[in-house]
């Protein structure tokens, strides 16, 4: 299969909300949207980044974006920035659940969880929920997993307060991108159980060329090894653009089937995008229902599908 940026269609009229986009592959995704005549609110933690990031892509797709504060380490955050998009609006066409975090030392959410999944899938989880009543009408949700999900085996409701004694960095990061797929799949049984007009897809950018990988260990101090992963990626990774292409193909190509996975082609590392297959646990749906119920009593956040009939 053939494709490029050049495939997107018109997107002119459609809103689109992407989280961490100030740099990276959200920054990316922001951009082609952006330039395809999407409205995009810019989602994103540091202020400062925002209004850095909001004025270059206003340079380079000749459109402003709108900044939205979100800081999804903190459910409050979510509650409130949700709360600003359903005040301003009555539809959101796309939601791209990109950013996170990965491999940093053992932190904790303001609300007490495990930082990386307590970012990745949590807050996450918490912000489709609490956007529900504007995802109407053939919205779109994009999870933004990786193929680090492969890397274990399950997932548990501890998990979600791993204490520093048992964390082991990796291993948190890959559950919290299992749970990424296990959310968008559950999403999607339940959304066509409950007769809602909502595609829920997933997407992963195979080995791309971003800020993610040296972030862990500037968090740990270890200027060294953060200089060494950032040299390592600009020698084999690809572009963060092209990293953002597999999320742009989930949120964009017609006709796409719910509960897709969209990956890189070439042996899931790099190149143009195509579906692709999730782990068998990743496709538990035992295992998924039980993540839902947990995120639920985490977040307090329940996503309530039938108000989308």
């Amino acid at each position: 299969m053939s494709w490029s940026t050049a495939d997107i269609p018109d997107l002119t009229g459609k809103l689109a909300l992407v989280t961490g986009a100030t740099s990276g592959l959200g920054y990316e995704t922001a951009l082609e949207l952006l330039r395809h005549g999407a409205d995009v609110l810019v989602a994103a933690r540091n202020p400062e980044k925002a209004a850095q990031a909001a004025e270059t892509l206003t340079q380079q797709a000749g459109r402003a974006p709108t900044v939205l504060e979100l800081d999804l380490a903190d459910l409050a955050s979510v509650e409130k920035a949700a709360g600003e998009v359903i005040r301003s609006y009555d539809r959101l066409d796309l939601l791209i659940n990109n950013a996170g975090v990965m491999a940093p030392p053992h932190r904790e959410t303001i609300d007490g969880f495990e930082l990386q999944i307590g970012t990745n899938h949590l807050g996450h989880f918490a912000l489709t929920g609490r956007l529900m009543p504007v995802l109407v009408g053939g919205s779109r949700v994009v999870t933004v997993s990786s193929f680090m999900h492969k890397t274990v085996r399950g997932i548990s409701e501890a998990d979600l307060r791993r204490p520093a004694g048992s964390y082991r960095k990796w291993e948190a990061y890959g559950k919290s991108k299992l749970a990424n797929l296990l959310f968008m799949l559950e999403l999607d049984r339940r959304a066509r159980a409950a007769g809602a007009d909502l595609l829920s897809v997933g997407a992963h950018p195979g080995y791309a060329s971003t800020h993610l990988q040296a972030a862990g260990p500037e968090l740990a101090g270890n200027h060294r090894q953060a200089r060494l992963w950032a040299a390592a990626t600009r020698l084999i990774a690809q572009s963060a653009a092209a990293g953002a292409w597999p999320s742009l193909y989930a949120a964009t190509y017609p006709g796409l089937r719910p509960g897709s996975f969209v990956g890189p082609g070439f042996f899931e590392y790099r190149g143009t995008p195509k579906v692709v297959l999730p782990t068998r646990t990743a496709q538990d749906a035992e295992l998924a229902r039980e993540l839902w119920d947990w995120s639920v009593e985490a977040t307090g956040v329940d996503p309530a599908l039938t108000v989308l009939r």
